[in-house]
């Protein structure tokens, strides 16, 4: 029975972690279709899930995040923490918040998996209905 339960513990354990949203994302601006930055999600110790940026892909006119009005303002875009506080709520993460760098507003933010290297990234204010969503591609 022990072998058993290895067994198939040892064979899960991959698909079970490819499931996660922690890993590194390609993001893609929804307005012009464009590659434009690789960010890392990662959880803390306060279990709550944030995101980074850790590349550019396209180069920004400054490399601070000059519009940003809280303590992110004139930081680095690289290491920029742009979502935080995402708790995990079902197949969701939920009740964070999300940073556009570029307009330095923040948004409320959920987060989804549509399949294992997809995800599915909602900014909005007040109201799910009313904000953006954009498709982020996992990477290796």
């Amino acid at each position: 029975m022990k072998l058993w339960i290895s067994f198939v513990v040892f064979f899960l354990m991959p698909f079970m972690y490819s499931q996660s949203v922690l890993g590194k994302w390609k993001t893609i601006d929804d307005e012009t279709g464009q590659a434009k930055s690789i960010v890392e999600i990662y959880e803390k110790s306060d279990g709550k899930v944030y995101a980074k940026i850790i590349k550019l892909l396209i180069k920004p006119k400054n490399n601070l995040c000059v519009e940003c009005t809280d303590d992110r303002k004139n930081k680095p875009l690289i290491g920029l923490e742009i979502i935080r506080g995402l708790e995990k709520d079902g197949d969701e993460y939920t009740d964070g918040t999300i940073t556009d760098p570029k307009n330095g507003k923040s948004y409320s933010c959920t987060i989804s998996l549509e399949n294992k290297d997809k995800l599915k990234v909602r900014g909005y204010l007040g109201f799910s209905f009313l904000g953006r969503t954009q498709y982020w591609h996992r990477i290796e």
